[in-house]
């Protein structure tokens, strides 16, 4: 969420930290500067380069992220950890042609928001304009790095990249690459930037770089969007974890809601849109859980219930009101049973994260009810909330799913990387 911090706020860097920070926030600064002057044309070519470059520099990519998949792994970390850090070719192709995508968008650097005329003859105009240096803080997966650059270079602002210590290596692999494309287009390398080191003080910088940052995009768990929220004395377009549900109303057909929340949960279990809790309308319970219960099951998936749903299923494991408000991340799956439209808005409102939200049903009194009464920056009907995603969408990419109420909501794109100002054109008027 968008918001000014207390700056009494102690934050208190490191004095190497600190220092190579600033070094590189006055860099940032200069490039914005150049890059937001640039054509259009002139910044999505260098978009197209970096996508190029990183294709060819594929293999030190993918190296690069043998050893950070290694190390996590000799770590213990989670399953689903490794999932969001391991790169493939796959992956990359995507990662290349998600910087494409977003070359190919329409220009948001230049636009007429609004223009009017007043009735001394003034007239008004709201001009779009890059927002200047972001920040960009991520946890481990690597592909943010260039998904964040693409969408910052396209808007015309710089950035500055801080990733995990987990993906770093693959991170500055991913970095070499885009500025070698950057290069290779004539546009200031120093418009994207990578943090030198994983040091926590380098954060701490960030947070505190008030006049050196314009605004600060957290994108990892709890406690990283919790830390960056109260020590920033910038403000925070925070990416918020993703408690999302599906519910499957009484006028749901099964085989659909079948579909949608085995793709919904299992598709992917690591990312911020997989479904943590199913929600089945207490009218189709006795016909609809057990089966969408026995494809998860089938797939690997473990439960946690309410009482409702343990009295159809026994074996089921109690969940408790933690279990419904955690982001598993894992396949595990929160199941309740809810009264209607309504029940589901409410279970929604008090364990939910408002990023994104889904209804299976053929009422459309019901889907209607259900989009507009929950406050998700995404509300879906009839799909799987696997589609919150900018790529989904038609950005090509997206930096995080914002779910604040100031500035932007859901997929940040380029459009969303803009603030704006105002042309006043006169004839000569002067004010009495």
């Amino acid at each position: 969420m968008a918001v000014l911090v207390d700056f009494a706020s102690d934050v208190r860097p490191q004095a190497g930290a600190s220092g190579d920070f600033a070094a590189l926030a006055a860099a940032a600064r200069e490039a914005a500067r150049l890059v937001s002057r640039l054509p259009a044309e002139t910044r999505a070519g260098a978009l197209r380069a970096a996508a190029s470059a990183i294709r060819r520099a594929a293999p030190a990519i993918l190296a690069a992220n043998a050893a950070d998949v290694a190390a996590a792994r000799e770590a213990g970390q989670s399953s689903a950890f490794l999932d969001r850090l391991v790169l493939n070719d796959n992956r990359i192709e995507a990662m290349a042609a998600g910087i494409e995508t977003v070359a190919a968008l329409p220009d948001p650097v230049g636009r007429v928001l609004a223009e009017w005329a007043r009735p001394n003859g003034l007239h008004i105009r709201r001009v779009a304009q890059p927002i200047g240096v972001i920040g960009m803080i991520f946890e481990s997966r690597p592909n943010v790095a260039a998904d964040a650059a693409a969408i910052a270079l396209k808007s015309g602002n710089a950035i500055i990249l801080r990733g995990g210590s987990e993906s770093l290596g693959t991170v500055r692999a991913i970095h070499a690459a885009f500025v070698a494309g950057l290069a290779e287009a004539g546009v200031a390398e120093a418009a994207v930037q990578v943090a030198p080191t994983a040091d926590r003080g380098f954060v701490a910088a960030m947070l505190g770089g008030l006049g050196l940052i314009d605004v600060i995009i957290p994108r990892g768990g709890k406690s990283l969007v919790r830390r960056v929220q109260a020590e920033a004395r910038v403000p925070v377009l925070a990416h918020a974890e993703g408690l999302c549900h599906t519910f499957v109303h009484a006028s749901a057909d099964l085989s659909k809601a079948r579909a949608i929340v085995v793709n919904a949960k299992m598709r992917r279990t690591g990312i911020c849109g997989a479904t943590e809790t199913l929600l089945v309308d207490a009218a189709c319970a006795a016909t609809h859980l057990n089966p969408i219960l026995d494809d998860l099951a089938a797939l690997g998936c473990a439960f946690r219930a309410c009482v409702r749903a343990r009295a159809l299923r026994p074996d089921l494991p109690a969940a408790t009101e933690q279990d419904f408000a955690t982001e598993w991340l894992d396949a595990i799956l929160n199941v309740a049973i809810v009264d209607g439209v309504e029940g589901a808005i409410a279970h929604i409102r008090r364990f939910g994260s408002e990023h994104t939200d889904a209804i299976v049903a053929e009422d459309q009194n019901a889907i209607e009810t259900f989009l507009n009464g929950i406050d998700s920056a995404i509300a879906i009907a009839n799909a799987s909330t696997q589609f919150a995603d900018g790529g989904e969408f038609g950005f090509g990419a997206e930096i995080g799913i914002a779910t604040g109420r100031i500035h932007a909501r859901g997929p940040i794109g380029p459009d969303q990387l803009v603030t704006f100002r105002y042309h006043v054109l006169g004839t000569g008027q002067v004010r009495a």
